[in-house]
């Protein structure tokens, strides 16, 4: 019977894309209309490929960027001088000799360090002269200028070294050792040393021979002296290691990595040695995480310490959601959500742990400050180091019940540094609910926002004289990206780029001339050239579209807002036909990611859905693109909107855009689908299993199907632990909600997905059929990871979702469509 079954599913596990891997896609003759084989595509050869990497070099006189105007297999870097005159293919030669884009620059910016191929490497700006600092097998990295301009630091093999230019004298600055320091005495020390006493007062060569060995030891001694001292760190490593600008000081990070936890194995079944061969993965939300803390070597004291937060303002905040959990003697199950049945918090006064970035300097030297980190996310903390007594002073603390996060904040230290008079730092915060520039006194603890109101500031850089701020922003609509500027201290901001979308913006070495980097809805990024100033105009340098691309007239979304039920506003992409149908289908896409944006006015990254909602449109399909909530742009409120829920706020934003597709768009509500991939593949299964009266047929791509089995960096901000917040996971997860199923499902998979992994889906598929559900099809990839490469399989899996709509969703359909993945 079990092999009956498993001859019987075979076949349907495997699509059709299997069969048609090495069949290329013949040029269609025109484009319109469009069809799935046409615009799944390889884009590069039918597109074209916009230009990225966009940086100047160092003199100012050429910009450089990846691009492939010659449909290459792969990118190449380009070059262009700044009048777009001149724009020609950069040589391997010429690549050699290129410094690092990446790298560090002295206070007065005259010389850049970086590493190149694993070697340091210094640059003198004004006559382009390019020293080695190394030149090794071992890797060298992190270089940086120290001791006030005059060394180079740079670490290699897990310590810190200095290089001097005036000297060319290298110096190893820490000498850290795995394991723990030899100890004195043994547990037989008495005995020994009789023997040991005894064998020197019988034979004179014994006695000659110890005391010349401790003449040797007693020379070593001194030469050790000038040698740095042996710090052991048993199984940790050591990490951002930086010299004071006094040189008196090393700091470290010591990281004590998670072990013993089991690794996700990913099987990949089509290999070159036909053998099935493994691919280790990583592990699943909850598991142990990396401990972290500062570590401080006093040169001068030769003396170590770690540095202590125990008095840190809020070390023992626990987050509010371990008050729903109460204590009772019922054990918690996985499936069990009663408010009884969840572990026993944490005692109160337990303190958290933390992971410190830094310390950052002032260019004087005479300050630093560290930003620290709680492991559970919720607190971010400035603090000024004072290295001398270890001495932590808080400069501001950002909690947050969801989790940190936002532009210019990220997990890490963020987007944060010095002014110019040596005494405030700046830094981002979403303190007012959208993430804005702030500065402190780390004298008087006096802060002071730079910018405010109903935008984010997405990027922000101090220009080099540090009279200027320069910022992106998306000031004018939600929807758009502009380049700003604003005095050091905060004032109005000016508006440099005026074109609709959005311009990523790369600085002059000498800030008078903008590289934009620029997109608009329905074209895709090309690279413009710009004075930096307000109301200049940009001149487009480069052209990248293919004619054949060109030759459709594809349709510019309107971007709308609507009220959501709870009374926020719902931003969304919509697209309809010419002459809509009264009582028409509908489609509802879902990007992914969680925290992104795709309800704007420039070239989406959706490229491929981009395309196919212009055919959608073509068959007479109204389609909404929403930025539900828990999507970026919009601030503090729309990104922690899914904190502990996924599948709430986020989901009843596309049930409320069903509604308004409905009541204001003529929409059948009987004819209302929706699709998307990895997270828009978990919201369209949340809709599928628990709103099946709203949406009649729904496309899950490489899908989240238990958020207990996704990894922890991403999972835990937003649904804690599984073990300490099980009512989270319950709710949040579709495998949960699978009986509710009633509409048409497809779900599309690759088998060597290393992000949402195949076992995901399998573990569904098995839920499915345990339910008895019969209206559902599973189409697999077997050579694609979690975003497709192959046409092919973009081709297959996007032509199986036209079906399923134009079977399910179009007048006369007969409802939920079979197949050979229905039945049981």
């Amino acid at each position: 019977m079990r092999l009956t079954s498993i001859a019987w599913l075979w076949p349907w596990l495997l699509p059709a894309a299997v069969v048609a891997q090495s069949q290329p896609t013949p040029a269609p003759t025109s484009l319109a209309p469009l069809t799935v084989e046409k615009i799944m595509r390889d884009p590069a050869q039918w597109i074209g490929t916009s230009p990225s990497n966009v940086s100047w070099g160092e003199d100012g006189k050429h910009i450089y960027f990846n691009w492939n105007p010659e449909k290459a297999r792969r990118d190449s870097l380009y070059s262009a001088t700044p009048d777009g005159k001149t724009i020609r293919k950069v040589s391997l030669r010429e690549q050699r000799a290129l410094p690092a884009n990446n790298g560090a620059y002295d206070r007065k910016y005259a010389r850049k360090v970086y590493e190149k191929e694993g070697d340091i490497y210094l640059l003198e700006l004004k006559s382009n002269k390019i020293r080695r600092v190394t030149n090794t097998a071992e890797r060298e990295f992190a270089p940086a200028f120290a001791l006030q301009d005059q060394l180079i630091s740079y670490t290699r093999g897990g310590n810190l070294f200095t290089w001097d230019p005036a000297t060319g004298e290298t110096v190893q600055r820490t000498d850290f050792r795995k394991g723990s320091k030899p100890g004195n005495g043994q547990s037989g020390e008495k005995a020994d040393k009789f023997l040991r006493d005894q064998q020197l007062s019988l034979f004179q060569i014994i006695k000659k021979k110890d005391q010349d060995q401790k003449d040797r030891l007693r020379a070593q001694k001194a030469l050790a002296r000038l040698r740095p001292k042996s710090i052991y760190i048993g199984g940790q490593s050591a990490d951002n290691l930086q010299l004071s600008p006094d040189g008196r000081y090393v700091t470290y990070t010591l990281v004590q990595e998670a072990s013993g936890d089991r690794v996700a194995v990913v099987p990949n079944f089509v290999t070159s040695s036909g053998f099935t061969e493994e691919i280790q993965a990583r592990t699943k939300v909850g598991s142990p995480q990396a401990t972290y803390q500062l570590g401080l070597y006093d040169i001068g004291r030769d003396t170590t310490f770690t540095v202590g937060y125990t008095g840190l303002k809020g070390l023992d905040e626990q987050p509010a959601y371990r008050k729903e959990y109460q204590v009772k003697s019922k054990p918690q199950t996985a499936t069990d959500t009663s408010k009884t049945a969840a572990k026993k918090p944490e005692k109160a006064g337990e303190l958290r742990r933390l992971a410190p970035f830094g310390p950052f300097w002032s260019d004087n030297g005479q300050r630093a400050f560290l930003v620290l980190r709680s492991a559970d996310n919720k607190d971010r903390w400035l603090v000024s180091l004072d290295p001398a007594t270890q001495k932590l002073t808080l400069l501001d603390r950002q909690r947050d019940e969801a989790w940190i996060n936002g532009p210019g904040i990220g997990y890490e230290a963020g987007n944060v540094g010095w002014m110019p008079d040596n005494q405030r730092i700046w830094f981002q915060s979403e303190e007012s609910g959208y993430s804005h520039l702030y500065t402190v006194d780390v004298a008087n603890g006096q802060k002071k926002a730079l910018t405010s109101g109903k935008f984010e500031i997405q990027r922000a850089q101090l220009s080099r004289d540090k009279k200027t701020w320069y910022l992106t922003a998306n000031k004018t609509h939600p929807g758009e990206q502009h380049f700003y500027s604003m005095p050091a201290n905060g004032g109005p901001l000016t508006q440099i780029t005026t074109l609709p979308g959005a311009s990523e913006v790369t600085l002059s070495p000498d800030e008078k001339t903008l590289a934009v980097r620029y997109s608009y809805s329905t074209k895709p990024w090309e690279l413009y050239v710009m004075p930096n100033k307000a109301g200049a105009k940009a001149k487009q340098i480069t052209s990248s579209l293919t004619s054949e691309f060109k030759s459709y007239a594809w349709r510019e979304p309107e971007v709308i807002s609507f009220k959501a039920r709870d009374g926020a506003d719902v931003y969304a992409r919509l697209y309809r036909p010419a002459t809509p149908q009264a009582q028409g289908p509908a489609v509802i896409f879902v990007h992914g990611a969680g925290y992104l944006q795709n309800a704007h006015k420039w070239w989406s990254q959706y490229f491929r859905e981009y395309m196919f909602n212009n055919l959608l449109v073509e068959h007479g399909y109204t389609v909404l693109d929403i930025d539900y909530r828990g999507s970026s742009g919009y601030g503090r409120e729309v990104r922690t909107g899914i904190y502990r829920y996924m599948g709430g706020k986020d989901l009843n934003d596309h049930v409320d855009g069903a509604k308004l597709l409905v009541e204001k768009y003529s929409v059948s509500p009987q004819r209302i689908g929706l699709y998307g991939g990895s997270y828009g593949g978990f919201i369209t299964l949340m809709a599928m299993f628990t709103q099946p009266d709203v949406f009649k047929a729904g496309a899950a791509l490489r899908s989240v199907t238990d958020w207990a089995h996704y990894n922890h960096d991403y999972t835990d901000n937003i649904l804690n632990e599984p073990y300490n917040d099980s009512i989270a996971y319950r709710r949040s997860s579709p495998i949960y909600h699978a009986e509710g199923l009633k509409g048409a499902l497809l779900m599309c998979h690759g088998m060597v997905d290393t992000n949402v992994h195949f076992q995901d889906i399998v573990r569904l598929t098995q839920r499915l059929i345990e339910l008895h559900k019969e209206n559902w099809e599973l189409a697999v990839y077997p050579v694609e990871n979690h975003g497709f490469e192959e046409p092919s399989s973009w081709t297959d899996e996007y032509k199986r979702i036209l079906k399923l709509f134009e079977t399910n969703l179009k007048p006369g359909a007969s409802g939920p469509a079979g197949g050979s993945g229905t039945g049981q």
